[in-house]
C-alpha cells in the first residue's frame, strides 16, 4: 500500500515508517528534516505543515491509501493538513493521546469517552496538550468524515524515545552506586512500546478502520519496581536501589513525573493514569510486548550514543540532578538510621 507519514523521522513516527517499510508499503514522509535522519527507503518530502504552499506541493501529483499523522499538536495546523490531503487518501490515522479524553486523569478514561471541549480550529494558546489533542481529533473527523482513525496511546517508550523518561533511568542506573528509587516498588505502571503502537495503527489504517481506540499495555502488567529492575538487568549495572517513601519525596520537593520520570505520589489521579481500559483495541488485534523487552531494546539503542551526546529532541528536561539525588538519599538514610 501507499502510505504518507506526517513526521516520520523521530520516535513514534520512525517506528511507523520502519514497520510500514518492513511490510512492503511505499512510504512518503513529510517533515522539516530537523528531528532526525530519514529512514532509508522512504520518499522524503521536505516542508513545514504550517506553510500552505508546502502542503500543496506535497499533495501535487500524489495519492496514498492512508495517512498516519504522528506529529499533530495544534488543531488549526492539523485542520489545514486535513483539508489539503482530503481526497488524496482513503483514511487519515491520527495519533492522539489518552490525555485527550474529557476529564482525564481526574476521572477514569473510558473506551468511547469524548474528548475535551476544543474547537477544530483552535490555536496553540487555546488549551493544554490534552485539550489541543482533542481539537486535533475533531479536525481530522470533520475532514475525513467516516474515514478517521483516532489512536489514543498511553505512555509510549522504546528505542529512539525523544522524551527521555526511560533513557534517563537507563543512563542513571548504568552509572551504578546508590540510586534513589521513588515510592512504592509495587506501584503499578501501564506502558506501551512505540513499535506496538505503530503496528496497531498500521493494521487498522490498512483495514480502513474508523473510530477511536485507547492503546497502551495491559493494566497491572508491570510495577515501578519491576521496571527499574529491568533497567538494572539490561545495563548489567551494580546499582543498589534505595526506595524512598512517597511522603518524604514530597517533603523534599521531588518533582513528580518529570524530575523522577513516571513517579507520582499516591492519588486517585495516579490510579486513573495507570488503569486505562484497552479491551476494544485488544479485540481489534492490539498486541504488546513485555516491558523488559522494551527496556532491553532501548538500552541497545542508547548505549551506542556517548552519554554526553544523548540529546532527546524535546525542550522538557527529565531526570533529577545528581546533587539533589544525593542530598535526598543522605537525608533519608540519616532519618532511617
Amino acid at each position: 500500500m501507499k502510505v504518507l507519514v506526517m513526521g516520520g523521522s523521530g520516535f513514534l513516527g520512525r517506528a511507523v515508517v520502519e514497520a510500514a517499510l518492513a511490510r512492503g508499503h511505499e512510504v512518503t514522509t513529510f517533515n522539516r528534516g530537523r528531528s532526525g535522519a530519514d529512514v532509508p527507503g522512504v520518499e522524503a518530502v521536505r516542508g513545514d505543515r504550517e506553510v500552505r504552499a508546502d502542503l500543496t506541493r506535497l499533495a501535487e501529483g500524489r495519492s496514498w491509501d492512508f495517512v498516519v499523522d504522528t506529529c499533530g499538536y495544534v488543531p488549526r495546523v492539523v485542520g489545514e493538513s486535513v483539508r489539503v490531503l482530503s481526497g488524496r487518501a482513503a483514511t487519515y490515522a491520527f495519533v492522539s493521546s489518552v490525555s485527550a479524553v474529557d476529564g482525564f486523569p481526574a476521572k477514569p478514561a473510558a473506551e468511547e469517552a469524548p474528548g475535551w471541549a476544543c474547537a477544530p480550529d483552535a490555536g496553540p494558546d487555546d488549551g493544554d496538550y490534552g485539550v489541543l489533542k482533542a481539537g486535533c481529533e475533531r479536525a481530522v473527523e470533520q475532514g475525513f468524515d467516516g474515514n478517521a482513525l483516532i489512536v489514543r496511546p498511553g505512555v509510549i517508550l522504546g528505542p529512539h524515545e525523544d522524551v527521555a523518561r526511560l533513557p534517563w533511568w537507563l543512563t542513571r542506573i548504568s552509572r551504578g552506586g546508590k540510586v534513589l528509587a521513588p515510592g512504592d516498588p509495587s506501584a503499578p505502571l501501564q506502558l506501551v512500546d512505540a513499535r506496538d503502537v505503530a503496528a496497531f495503527t498500521l493494521d487498522q489504517a490498512a483495514l480502513g478502520t474508523s473510530g477511536g481506540f485507547l492503546v497502551t499495555g495491559p493494566a497491572g502488567e508491570t510495577t515501578y519496581g519491576s521496571w527499574l529492575a529491568a533497567c538494572a538487568s539490561a545495563t548489567g549495572s551494580g546499582a543498589r536501589f534505595v526506595w524512598v517513601d512517597d511522603a518524604f519525596l514530597v517533603e523534599r520537593e521531588a518533582g513528580a513525573f518529570v524530575e523522577l520520570p513516571l513517579w507520582s505520589p499516591p492519588s486517585e489521579v495516579r490510579d486513573n493514569f495507570w488503569s486505562v481500559p484497552t479491551a476494544k483495541a485488544e479485540a481489534a488485534g492490539l498486541r504488546t510486548r513485555p516491558v523488559a523487552e522494551t527496556v532491553r531494546d532501548t538500552w541497545a539503542w542508547l548505549r551506542e550514543i556517548p552519554e554526553d551526546k544523548r540529546s532527546y529532541g524535546k525542550t522538557s528536561r527529565h531526570g533529577m540532578d545528581a546533587e539533589k539525588e544525593a542530598a535526598i538519599l543522605a537525608a533519608w538514610e540519616s532519618r532511617s538510621a
